[in-house]
């Protein structure tokens, strides 16, 4: 009867042990070289700005969740001008990239804001710090 047990709890734990192996193999396979980072700058109609930011908020939570190349969506804006709105958009490569692009949620969210939104400029960036750019996110409690 005590052989079961054994054999169960050797199991879990060779269970666990190659799921964290995996789990961190999943996250080493990002190369901050081959990363896609933008920063977005929107400026959205003052009387859209509620619709839009709940509209931008759960197009960002479906693609952190539902997509494993994407790595960050941060959406923000400015104190000063609330109708000014900024991402932060991280991507593992531009495979990931172009992926995103043709998911049904961020498609959903362009036809719905398309409206909404005075103008749009994309700027692509570089990290300056490749050592610390593993390390950002996971700082962060829920």
């Amino acid at each position: 009867m005590k052989l079961p047990k054994v054999v169960l709890i050797l199991f879990l734990a060779i269970f666990c042990i190659s799921s964290y192996g995996q789990e961190k193999n999943e996250n080493q396979d990002v190369e901050v070289d081959e990363m896609i980072i933008r920063m977005a700058k929107i400026k959205v109609y003052a009387n859209h700005r509620d619709e839009y930011i709940a509209i931008l908020n759960e197009e960002a939570e479906a693609s952190i969740k539902l997509e494993p190349g994407v790595i960050c969506i941060y959406p923000m804006y400015q104190k000063e001008n609330p109708n000014e709105i900024r991402l932060l958009e991280i991507y593992a490569n531009k495979k990931a990239y172009q992926s995103h692009l043709e998911t049904p949620h961020f498609k959903s969210y362009k036809e719905k804001t398309r409206s909404m939104i005075e103008t749009l400029e994309l700027i692509d960036m570089k990290a300056l710090d490749k050592e610390t750019m593993p390390l950002i996110f996971n700082k962060i409690k829920d």
